[in-house]
């Protein structure tokens, strides 16, 4: 065990806080906001910001954060894949670092569950 083993489960809570607050920025970002250009909605994108807002918002809040991990690691993977990995073989190389650390980390959210401060963790009593 590390030395912050005892503090792991809020170290985790932090981890899935702050990974859906700032996927919920992206999906803004979509929408124009924070210096984004916002995208038509009825466009791959728009998917994405709509994905990104909600699942964002519901991981950072430890709603039904499993599903919506597993999902938001897909369109991060499909991401990586279609928009980066043509540019070069290396995430460092193509510019797609973000998209494949945002999909490690919602994949490990997707297995691992809401956690503690978490709605889903409230409503269980635990």
């Amino acid at each position: 065990m590390g030395f912050l083993g005892r503090f792991e489960p809020q170290c985790y809570a932090l981890l899935r806080i702050v990974a859906g607050l700032l996927f919920l920025f992206h999906g803004l970002q979509k929408f124009g906001m924070y210096g984004g250009t916002q995208v038509e909605l009825a466009s791959i994108y728009g998917a994405a910001a709509i994905i990104e807002l909600a699942a964002g918002t519901l991981i950072m809040i430890g709603l039904a954060a499993s599903p919506l991990a597993f999902l938001a690691s897909g369109e991060m993977a499909y991401a990586y894949f279609m928009q980066h990995q043509p540019k070069g073989t290396w995430p460092i190389q193509n510019g797609g670092e973000l998209s494949a650390l945002y999909a490690f980390i919602f994949l490990y959210i997707a297995a691992r569950g809401s956690g503690i401060w978490s709605v889903d963790g409230a409503r269980s009593g635990g």
